[in-house]
């Protein structure tokens, strides 16, 4: 992409200072329709080394209303997020909708800091690009504006820029481009050496709905102007596609072939067994053994900075709080978190709808266990027609994505569907309404969602089929007897650590 960029191209003052005035107005207005249409936009800008990046966003955004857009600098990641997948440090930064997001600086160059230049680790870079196509097309397929540009300039550009800085003592900003030994890392100059990672990175994440457009940069006033215009440009016709009519919007539809998701096969949940119970005392037996070893394995998991993401849904009044709280019975509240998960809030539905778990996710060597998860997404918001048949459609994949970023961490991944039959709900409804100490259990939405069983027994079973994976594979958990459930759940987790640690 960059060996045929002309970085000849320059621009008179005079024309400068004219198509500047237009553009500044008419970013301005495009700003303002945006907000009201709630269309969110990313903007991120890559480059070399000394190629004005800092000088031409000052430029670029001046015209700006600043209630409207956010600024972020890309810098080193802090303790807390080195312990979460590379990916995840992002997410919190994501713009809501009707607002820009500008980043100097990005998920890119943090790729080739954190995962090239240490190591220089082919199939490390390789998997985080995979995770960032991932990463951009959900955000697109959101509603995100993504823009990407990057700054270029020759090597011969680069090195009077860098004499021009050291002559005029200007400090230059290296802190976060050095090793633990303070040595500037080669990158900084090191044009040469990584042009061609520049160019893969370029290539590999140049897709459709996130384009890459290079700038040449050797003239500043011709790189502002170019950046404005390109800005400019996409946002109006991201305006006239939101402002279409619902006759002329195209619509898409999740394509099942292409997204390679399994072919559903029958009903699983009909092949469950839910006569399955223990006595009392097995119960007391097993529980005392599987919570010990869980204890045990907490501070293995700990030692080897592995996380685990322990999730449960199923059928209300199914179990879940009490299998929960047995899990977490004898473990250190300071290596575990429960999550627990309802409908969103007005923040947490101006971004995509997994941003609110991003946050959510453990460190490694921690543990986060989420009473409801991202799968309302393909539950609840599919079947009370809370999200569209695209929005939910398409979530099986964009979930498989979340997850295997995930699992690729080193994250241990168990995924809990407490199933009971309809007699047994309904027994456990009319126990809550009579017990004092249970009835705040018990709400309006539990019968409304009883009313629709058979709406969401088709939703479970597409859920369980089309999102159980290798690396996160679902547990389906007899729960009609509640002793036999708990200790299911115990047992599973004990055994899918010692497995993954080879204790």
């Amino acid at each position: 992409m960059l060996e045929n960029v002309d970085l000849s191209r320059e621009i008179t003052n005079g024309e400068y200072k004219q198509s500047m005035k237009t553009l500044q107005v008419k970013l301005g207005e495009l700003q303002r329709k945006a907000w009201e249409l709630k269309i969110p936009i990313i903007i991120v800008f890559e480059g070399w080394h000394a190629s004005g990046m800092g000088e031409d966003i000052n430029r670029f955004i001046l015209p700006l209303d600043p209630r409207g857009f956010d600024f972020h600098t890309m810098r080193r990641p802090c303790y807390k997020e080195e312990l979460k997948p590379f990916l995840l440090h992002f997410w919190s930064r994501i713009p809501v909708r009707g607002r820009i997001g500008i980043f100097d600086r990005s998920w890119y160059s943090r790729a080739v800091i954190e995962l090239f230049a240490k190591e220089k680790n082919e199939d490390a870079l390789e998997k985080t690009l995979e995770e960032l196509t991932y990463f951009e097309r959900q955000l697109s397929d959101d509603g995100y504006l993504i823009l990407k540009f990057f700054l270029h300039i020759s090597e011969k550009e680069q090195k009077e820029r860098f004499k021009e800085i050291k002559k005029r003592g200007i400090p230059l900003i290296l802190e976060e481009y050095k090793d633990k030994n303070g040595k500037d890392l080669e990158f900084i100059e090191g044009y040469e050496e990584y042009l061609p990672v520049v160019e893969r990175i370029l290539e590999r994440t140049d897709v459709p709905y996130a384009p890459w457009t290079i700038i040449e940069a050797n003239d500043r006033n011709f790189a502002v102007l170019k950046i404005m215009s390109k800005v400019a440009g996409a946002i109006e016709k991201c305006i006239e596609k939101v402002t279409r009519t619902p006759g002329e919007q195209t619509i898409k539809y999740l394509d099942m072939a292409k997204e390679k998701l399994p072919a559903l096969d029958g009903s699983v949940l009909e092949k469950v067994d839910l006569s399955k119970s223990i006595t009392l005392e097995e119960y007391r037996e097993s529980k005392k053994l599987f919570q010990e070893k869980i204890e045990n394995l907490q501070y293995e998991l700990l030692k080897r900075k592995r996380s685990t993401v322990v999730v449960f849904e199923g059928w209300d009044a199914a179990g879940k709080g009490g299998n929960i709280h047995r899990l977490v019975e004898e473990l250190n509240p300071r290596l575990y978190r429960v999550v627990p998960v309802g409908s969103p809030n007005d923040y947490e539905k101006a971004h995509q709808y997994l941003w609110r778990f991003c946050s959510a996710t453990p460190m490694a060597g921690h543990m986060t266990i989420f009473d409801r998860s991202w799968y309302g997404r393909v539950l609840v918001e599919r079947v009370e027609g809370f999200s569209t048949e695209e929005e939910w459609g398409r979530a099986y994949r964009e979930i498989n994505e979340f997850e295997k970023i995930l699992y690729d961490s080193g994250a241990i991944i168990l995924k809990f569907w407490l199933h009971i039959d309809k007699e047994t709900q309904l027994e456990r409804f009319e126990s809550r309404l009579t017990d004092p100490e249970k009835r705040w259990k018990i709400t309006e939405d539990d019968w409304r969602n009883r009313n629709r069983w058979d709406d969401y027994e088709i939703a479970v079973n597409e859920m369980l089929q089309k999102t159980s994976t290798l690396g996160a594979p679902w547990i389906v958990v007899e729960s009609n007897d509640k002793r036999y459930s708990r200790i299911k759940v115990l047992k599973t987790v004990a055994e899918a650590i010692e497995k993954e640690l080879g204790t």
